[in-house]
């Protein structure tokens, strides 16, 4: 479900060409030509340079294009949500991405029965990078209901309701050339006047804690300043520099040159389930029937 001016320019955009824009929608390029001017004409600045080579979108239509995605992606929703209501039925999204995977939600599902009747169960995965896992978190119930993550973040329990499930170990990931990625377990005198990598200080009262512990009574070692929230970055820095990362249990293997190891101490960071703050009567039904 789409309009047809947000239709043909989304696809002259990515084809690079009106006449590969018509093609591919079975139109004429002179009505897909008509379509965008018209489109620019209400849009009020001009979207696209026309070359003999093609178009390419100007600095204005890029910023059009980045919005006009995901206003079609909005529009399926709605139309796949009005669908389902019409036929009685409703769905709950369930998110997965690298960091944040659903796999413990659906062995739960598995244990109670896999949800409440009439209503699907889709999994959808998204992009958990920095910027990425917040606008997730701040538009839960839009395109994704519910993902399952670490729930210490002052920030994201800010964003969304949270349902505890159980706790992460904090551990360390270890390159794979690094002299202490044999060991069996760590304690903290094991990374005397090694670099260890955690996110910085401030919102993750479990972490808070474990900096104050290391930096007062382990001084030899070097503490570097990561992102609040891990990406992928976060441990290809980690194996690219050397640097020793704190990391969780349930990461383990998400780099294939770190070995996770675990550390002797009883740091541990909770997990559960992220939703909205105004979840749908699907979601409601949904956590009921899990016992949540």
């Amino acid at each position: 479900m789409r309009d047809k001016l947000l239709t043909a320019f989304i696809t002259a955009a990515e084809r690079g060409s009106f006449a590969k824009a018509a093609e591919s929608m079975l139109l004429t390029p002179a009505s897909v030509m008509n379509q965008i001017n018209a489109l620019e004409t209400e849009v009020g600045a001009q979207l696209f340079e026309r070359t003999s080579r093609g178009v390419a979108l100007t600095a204005a239509g890029e910023s059009f294009y980045r919005d006009a995605k995901r206003i079609a992606a909005e529009l399926e929703e709605a139309a796949s949500r009005a669908r389902d209501a019409a036929e009685g039925r409703g769905a709950v999204r369930i998110g997965t991405s690298l960091l944040n995977p659903a796999g413990v939600l659906v062995d739960l599902m598995g244990r109670r029965g896999g949800g409440p009747e009439g209503v699907d169960v889709r999994i959808v995965p998204f992009d958990d990078d920095s910027g990425g896992i917040l606008a997730t978190l701040s538009n839960l119930g839009r395109s994704i209901d519910i993902i399952v993550g670490p729930c210490g973040s002052r920030l994201w329990r800010g964003l969304c309701n949270v349902r505890a499930l159980g706790e992460y170990a904090v551990c360390f990931a270890v390159p794979s050339g690094h002299r202490l990625a044999g060991a069996k377990s760590l304690r903290p005198e094991d990374l005397r006047g090694e670099r260890l990598m955690m996110c910085r200080r401030g919102d993750a009262e479990a972490l808070d804690g474990l900096r104050d512990m290391l930096e007062e009574k382990y001084p030899e070692i070097e503490i570097v300043d990561a992102p609040y929230f891990y990406d992928a970055g976060v441990f290809n820095k980690s194996e690219r520099s050397g640097c020793i990362l704190l990391t969780l249990d349930a990461w383990a293997g998400v780099h294939p040159s770190l070995v996770t190891i675990p550390a002797e101490w009883d740091y541990r960071v909770p997990y559960g389930l992220l939703y909205s703050k105004t979840p749908s009567r699907c979601v409601t039904a949904f956590l009921e029937s899990l016992g949540l």
